[in-house]
């Protein structure tokens, strides 16, 4: 049965604890989405002028480090302050918590860093060899480890805008970090969730998500899916198959295996949705849980592509409507072939 016509749905989506409509008659055919044509680059902004392109490396914040690590030159990825950072990192902001009449406000403290994927203005994350990917996921992986350092940091956010629309203010392939002194609203609602599932099964949720309608792909140790109760069109995680609570527990060769599904996945989006904007997100667990939440904490990977707009609806509900059943966006994608490279 296709989604046309299919009835309304809705879905619960257990993991975040919320409620999704799935209302198919309100779009067209799942195999006609396609993103409008993205606006052109900047023509003004060049290899010359673009802080992120290689040798312009004395026009960017200070950098953090670089791999590979200590290169004059020839680098893959560095990673540097955010220029504009949405949090302080001066010791001075102290993150300390505030009571007045109820209302409750902390030191804006924390670090909001920039990860320049590649050197060249031209390419983009799918564009990248797996093993060239996983350099861009270990970089990730050794600054959270260096954040873990720092005893008032609780939560660590990697995400990547791509697209103006998704919210990237350069075209240069890039994504951000930002490390906050608190757990956030839904990154604790999350642990809830998976708190509360465990209490009632003994079972960690992510590791039992397998459902064979909604998987997409497959490597050796990731698996990327469709989620039941998807909030937005087209909407892909990759999730661990192994247990693991942590993002920063990523190994070398677990980084090349998953920077093999992501640029698949990520290739299989841009054919089948004309290049859409879209906005990644690394959703790992807060970094000082308890042992005991280990068992039933497992981080992934969340991919959005930028189809739709939110309304009043889900602004005042948090429940979301998505035109797209999932386990038709798991068969358009798993189906799709990519063009063979001559």
């Amino acid at each position: 049965m296709t989604s046309a016509n299919r009835n309304p749905e809705i879905r619960k989506d257990t993991i975040n604890n919320r409620f999704v409509i799935l209302s198919p008659a309100r779009s067209r055919r799942p195999s006609d989405f396609k993103s409008k044509s993205q606006p052109k680059p900047d023509p003004n902004t060049t290899q010359s002028s673009c802080p992120f392109c290689a040798g312009n490396e004395h026009q960017c914040a200070p950098e953090i480090f670089r791999l590979p690590e200590n290169s004059d030159s020839g680098w893959k990825v560095r990673v540097i302050e955010n220029l504009y950072p949405a949090v302080s990192r001066d010791d001075k902001v102290k993150p300390e918590c505030c009571v007045v009449n109820g209302e409750v406000s902390v030191g804006g403290f924390g670090f909001h860093d920039v990860i320049i994927e590649s050197p060249v203005h031209s390419v983009h994350l799918p564009d990248l060899e797996p093993g060239e990917v996983a350099v861009v996921l270990l970089a990730y992986k050794k600054r959270i480890q260096q954040l873990c350092g720092v005893d008032s940091i609780s939560y660590v956010q990697v995400f990547k805008n791509h697209g103006a629309s998704a919210g990237a203010s350069l075209s240069h392939s890039h994504s951000q970090i930002i490390a906050l002194p608190v757990v956030p609203t839904t990154a604790s609602n999350r642990l809830d969730s998976m708190t509360e599932y465990h209490n009632q099964t003994g079972d960690c949720i992510l590791c039992n998500i397998r459902n064979d309608k909604f998987v997409i792909d497959e490597s050796t140790h990731f698996i990327s899916i469709a989620p039941f109760a998807s909030t937005f069109p087209f909407e892909t995680w990759i999730v661990p198959r192994y247990h693991s609570s942590h993002y920063h527990e990523l190994d070398e060769d677990k980084a090349v295996d998953l920077g093999g599904l992501l640029k698949l996945t990520l290739q299989k989006l841009s054919i089948q949705l004309n290049d859409p904007p879209y906005n990644l997100m690394i959703h790992t667990s807060p970094l000082r849980i308890d042992s005991s939440q280990l068992p039933y904490t497992h981080w992934y990977i969340q991919i959005v592509p930028q189809l739709s707009t939110i309304g009043g609806f889900e602004m005042g509900t948090g429940c979301y409507i998505n035109p797209v059943f999932p386990e038709d966006t798991a068969t358009i994608l798993k189906e799709l072939q990519l063009p063979n490279k001559k």
